[in-house]
């Protein structure tokens, strides 16, 4: 993938989440949680683009 898909998708991912935290009315809680999921979603496909995720699959716990 593209560096500059990668940093179009970051872009894209950041202004919605500004929108939604700036113009839909939330509890301060709810929002909160909204960015801790969208950060750590972010970030997994973040491991998974740059292909350091793929070699946790072969750990069984």
């Amino acid at each position: 993938m593209p560096l500059l898909t990668i940093l179009i998708v970051l872009i894209v991912v950041g202004v919605i989440l500004w929108l939604v935290n700036t113009y839909i009315p939330m509890d301060r809680k709810i929002k909160n949680i909204l960015n801790a999921v969208v950060v750590i979603v972010v970030i997994v496909w973040l491991l998974k683009v740059f292909g350091l995720l793929s070699s946790l699959k072969s750990i069984n716990v």
